[in-house]
């Protein structure tokens, strides 16, 4: 993780950098994940890894470089091995409060923010009951830090989740942000479809910080980030209640 902060900050990274960390686990006395190595990561060990991306990011930005990041902790909703899905919820919570302490106690905190990431997927948890109640979880703790959602709509609003259930974990609790994985034409078209949804039923947009890719991760498929990116800016000003003027954020999704 040294290593992976020191070649962000040598590279000065700047925006939102999420450590994806694998799915809800819990190994009989912590909670945690389940890596994509297969490997159990206690919640302690996964604060103690963004620490040190942290220190080495700071350390090794270019020197006058004014590059800040958020950086938050992610995890999923596949298939969570967890007693309890809100219980997690919480203590991811109180993991990336945690975190936010250590970057002001070492002076950090003007480089890197803490935040907290989940690739919520319909799919992956059809019920959308233990989804939900993760959030509940992360919103009962009151981290006030945001938990950004990096998933997908699975076929469109209604084949799996209904309007409401994505528009909870994505701009209907306080703290939660939509990242969208547009890795195709029709995922931007199925977003734009949601924040209209939203604007009728809710009277707002969807809460988009940004939106997710993953070119060259594994399969070298899909969207480039700035293709991504243009795509859904033009499927979102197709309709005059969701025009906007840009969006901030582009992540792509990088193999270890």
């Amino acid at each position: 993780m040294q290593r992976r902060g020191c070649r962000a900050g040598r590279n000065r990274a700047f925006g939102i950098v999420i450590l994806a960390f694998g799915k809800p686990f819990y190994n009989g006395h912590s909670y945690g994940t389940l890596t994509f190595s297969n490997r159990f990561a206690s919640n302690h060990e996964i604060t103690a890894a963004t620490e040190g991306f942290a220190r080495a990011y700071a350390r090794c930005l270019p020197k006058g470089s004014r590059a800040h990041i958020v950086l938050p902790r992610g995890t999923s909703n596949y298939h969570p091995s967890v007693p309890s899905a809100y219980r997690a919820g919480w203590k991811w919570a109180r993991e990336t409060v945690v975190f936010a302490r250590f970057l002001r106690r070492t002076g950090l905190a003007g480089r890197v923010a803490s935040a907290a990431a989940i690739d919520a997927e319909p799919a992956w948890n059809r019920s959308f009951v233990k989804t939900r109640d993760f959030f509940r979880g992360y919103r009962a703790y009151a981290p006030g830090h945001v938990l950004y959602n990096y998933g997908s709509l699975d076929g469109g609003v209604g084949t799996v989740w209904t309007a409401r259930q994505v528009w909870f974990v994505t701009s209907g609790m306080k703290s939660a942000r939509a990242l969208p994985e547009i890795y195709y034409p029709f995922m931007a078209g199925q977003w734009a479809r949601m924040s209209r949804i939203a604007v009728r039923r809710w009277g707002e947009p969807v809460r988009f910080a940004g939106l997710m890719t993953q070119h060259r991760a594994r399969c070298g498929c899909g969207f480039r980030p700035r293709e991504a990116h243009r795509a859904l800016v033009l499927a979102l000003r197709r309709h005059p209640d969701t025009w906007i003027r840009g969006l901030p954020a582009l992540i792509n999704i990088r193999s270890a």
